[in-house]
């Protein structure tokens, strides 16, 4: 499964693990940076990418989202970048693709590490090239509810970089290669082999998945015609793992969801400086666009097997709002 994802992924290498909060976790262990070094991460991700940055005895520093876009404001990382500043770690949320590119133009000269959470993003494209061959390392959840899901738990890195390849092997085992030889402290994070037979199988139709995932999406974008609506702009390569839109009307949404028994989600309902275990961190600060996000947006379904004749049922209800 490993050969099978870089390949699929255009990387070099790829080293499964426990699950994607390890996946970013050993990502920046094995780089070994001074404690409270700096990591950019956008203020509306998952709980996990900030988690990762402190277990890793790092510091994290919160960028805001571009306005009605799923990923983080690539201009505002130049005033966020310090001298303790050491890796970025931006997130493809709900399947929208940042561009690494512009971010590589920002830190050239800089000794600052790209590591991108990768966990919604799942053969998401940058032009012609997939996530997880773009930065210096990549992460993914495998979660079963993933574009790319196992039948429980399970994570992967990928890397062009033969140095992170062999340090993540080694520490994602125990800090061992060979048994009974342990070089570094490390942790117990493998993908049980069952997990990766399944994935294996999986990878060959997520390019179908993720083309109905598109089809759907596209219907949501011609159908909904609401002026209490807006939807956020997604990259050209998007794979849509979510498809959230933004509204003042959301409860309102919702109750009538509730009745139609139709499901939805919060990707986030409430970003990381609002989380309560981070309430002493960023008191003073503000992300607008983020919280906009939490407060406003809501997930509309995107499974694959959706028929037309759902997703036109879901546009009338929220058209008629």
């Amino acid at each position: 499964f490993e050969k099978e994802f870089s390949n699929f992924c255009g990387s070099k290498y790829a080293i499964t693990c426990g699950n994607g909060t390890d996946a970013l976790t050993i990502a920046l262990k094995i780089l070994n940076l001074p404690k409270n070094s700096e990591v950019l991460i956008p203020a509306m991700t998952y709980c996990s990418t900030a988690f990762a940055v402190i277990n890793a005895n790092l510091k994290p520093v919160l960028i805001d989202l571009k306005e009605n876009e799923p990923t983080l404001n690539i201009q505002s990382i130049k005033s966020k970048i310090t001298s303790k500043t050491k890796a970025i770690m931006p997130v493809h949320l709900y399947g929208s693709v940042v561009d690494l590119r512009l971010i590589k133009k920002i830190i050239k000269r800089k000794k600052i590490i790209i590591i991108d959470d990768c966990s919604q993003a799942h053969g998401a494209k940058l032009n012609d090239r997939r996530v997880g061959s773009l930065a210096d390392i990549s992460c993914f959840s495998l979660y079963p509810g993933k574009n790319l899901g196992a039948y429980g738990d399970a994570g992967i890195i990928t890397t062009n970089n033969k140095f992170y390849y062999d340090k993540i092997k080694n520490f994602r085992n125990l800090g061992s290669t060979k048994k009974f030889k342990h070089t570094q402290i490390g942790v117990n994070s493998r993908m049980d082999t069952i997990q990766a037979a399944i994935l294996s199988r999986k990878l060959t139709q997520l390019n179908i998945l993720n083309n109905r995932r598109k089809k759907i999406a596209k219907l949501y974008d011609k159908m909904i015609n609401n002026k209490n609506i807006v939807k956020l702009n997604y990259s050209r390569g998007a794979v849509y793992h979510q498809y959230v839109i933004l509204t003042k009307k959301r409860n309102k949404i919702i109750k009538i969801f509730n009745l139609n028994k139709i499901q939805y989600g919060f990707h986030y309902p409430k970003t990381i400086n609002q989380l309560e275990c981070f309430r002493n961190n960023f008191k003073t600060q503000k992300f607008p666009n983020s919280e906009k996000v939490s407060k406003q947006g809501l997930s509309l379904p995107i499974n694959p097997n959706l028929s037309i004749t759902e997703v036109k049922k879901i546009t009338q209800i929220i058209n008629s709002i």
